[in-house]
């Protein structure tokens, strides 16, 4: 998944993605977060630097692009060197 650019208007995706894939939830401000996996008609996320995991409809649910990604992955970091308990 790692320097993966994917089209955010993609189609429905044919079943959940791998466990760990980042993904945005547009139902909750493009919200990034880890695919969990699946929890009834749910999936289950949880934000890239650790958290409470929160259950998004898989049709409000993208694959994060490249730069999202980036950025997700930059909050954590910054966030760790600030001392933060993740």
């Amino acid at each position: 998944m790692y320097g993966e650019n994917v089209c955010p208007n993609a189609q429905d995706p044919t079943g959940p993605p791998a466990l760990g894939a980042l993904m945005v939830h547009t139902g909750r401000g493009d919200r990034v977060g880890e695919f969990r996996g699946v929890a009834g008609p749910y999936w289950s996320l949880r934000p890239v630097g650790g958290g409470a995991e929160w259950e998004a409809e898989p049709h409000r649910v993208r694959p994060a692009l490249l730069m999202e990604q980036l950025r997700a992955r930059t909050a954590r970091l910054n966030a760790r060197s600030r001392g933060e308990v993740l």
